[in-house]
């Protein structure tokens, strides 16, 4: 497909966000129908998800939370249960409570159990604010009896999780993942949904921490190991420290600091890590680093410009290291969606590599946009005949993350195509 206008593909949502911490935002399930479902947080904090059908095609769209809080951390993230049945996450920025819904029948998003609350935190370290819940990222493990394990930041402002044995009737006591010495690591997670979960994180905020690095650590069978299965520690001697897990990018040798943005695996369970070296404010690079059983290679994609919020003139810009946004394709982690300046507009492209990330083809998705096209996400388990990629397109605005008004684009040229609302 040629590439074309940002605007000139069909809209999710015309007044949709999403922060890239916080996954799935959509996931494509096959069971009595094919569908595709999408979450996000709309600019007056209304949290809703959308089943996009596949053969109609039909977009339903179902609010789950009016107006919890204008916020693009706020975006929900999806998990299928075994029975079909959607189990959505959702949380204010830093603040109490992680709310979650499950569907009251399976592929259906038009009819909701009553919202639950995870009764479980990690509390403040010593003169440490208490700082809520963000981010929730959950993982199902059939190996595990379908366990689910449900990661956030927690209330120390660290990677936490708890799990359930039972479809979410109940919780373990939340449990610090990672510590470091710069407060508050930011974490990806893969699941393969049978044993093992994958992690990419860092030491902290770029904007504290001046030389950022990427590490990398694998669970599977009760601890947590590096990429060549060395054990780093058992599930009971957690949390884990930056400095007990692999090193994958250093910092204070490309002395610029760095910031994660995917992980997943390819089709021999290897690692594969997508993120943002940030040399300067004003100058971000995408990188790649994929294991091979062996090793690590680690190579700079291409350039990414600078951040790309709208700063109002005359003030600082207050989020410099916000990238425009790059990601991995998880049914192929050798497939690349990015977001890099363009003629005027950042653009989406494709980006495929066979050698490890050494070299590249590049195929443009978006090009001539009137606004930019920011912060793509693959859809998890994707089909043929539907969406792949999704990303925000600033039709409005984005000033910072509580002043936006975007809407959410998938790779499907527009057409006309009704949309129905539950609330």
């Amino acid at each position: 497909m040629a590439a074309r206008p940002g605007q000139a593909y069909k809209n999710v949502t015309p007044d949709g966000a999403w922060c890239w911490f916080a996954d799935p935002r959509a996931v494509y399930y096959e069971g009595k129908s094919k569908r595709t479902y999408i979450g996000w947080v709309n600019h007056t904090g209304d949290i809703q998800i959308a089943g996009y059908d596949h053969e109609s095609p039909h977009m339903e769209v179902s609010t789950l939370h009016p107006a919890l809080q204008a916020d693009d951390h706020a975006n929900p993230s999806i998990l299928i249960l075994p029975d079909g049945r959607l189990m959505v996450f959702y949380s204010p920025h830093s603040r109490d409570p992680m709310y979650y819904r499950i569907s009251k029948s399976p592929e259906n998003i038009s009819s909701w159990e009553p919202q639950k609350t995870i009764p479980t935190n990690t509390r403040p370290e010593p003169n440490q604010p208490y700082l809520g819940f963000t981010y929730p990222h959950p993982c199902r493990l059939t190996a595990e009896n379908n366990r689910i394990y449900l990661f956030w930041r927690g209330g120390n402002f660290k990677p936490t999780f708890a799990v359930s044995d039972n479809a979410g009737k109940s919780w373990t006591k939340a449990r610090t993942l990672i510590t470091s010495d710069y407060h508050r690591p930011y974490i990806k997670y893969a699941s393969d949904g049978v044993s093992k979960i994958h992690l990419a994180f860092t030491d902290g905020h770029p904007r504290r921490a001046a030389q950022n690095n990427i590490y990398y650590a694998c669970y599977y069978n009760n601890a947590f190991h590096k990429a060549d299965g060395t054990k780093i520690k058992n599930m009971s001697k957690l949390p884990l420290k930056v400095a007990e897990t692999e090193k994958v990018y250093d910092g204070a040798s490309h002395q610029a600091r760095s910031w994660v943005w995917d992980v997943a695996f390819d089709d021999n369970g290897y690692p594969v890590i997508a993120y943002a070296s940030l040399p300067e404010e004003t100058d971000h690079r995408y990188r790649y680093a994929r294991w091979d059983g062996k090793k690590w290679h680690d190579h700079e994609i291409c350039p990414a410009g600078k951040w790309f919020p709208q700063t109002p003139p005359g003030r600082k810009e207050p989020e410099p290291h916000y990238s425009a946004g790059l990601i991995l394709d998880h049914s192929n982690p050798s497939r690349v969606y990015l977001s890099r300046p363009g003629k005027g507009a950042f653009e989406i492209e494709k980006w495929i590599t066979s050698d490890f990330g050494a070299s590249w083809k590049t195929i443009s998705i978006t090009a001539g946009s009137r606004y930019h096209n920011i912060r793509p996400f693959v859809v998890r388990n994707h089909a043929a005949n539907g969406p792949k990629v999704l990303w925000m397109n600033i039709s409005g605005k984005y000033i910072n993350y509580t002043d936006f008004n975007t809407s959410i684009k998938m790779d499907i040229p527009a057409k006309q195509h009704k949309q129905k609302k539950k609330f």
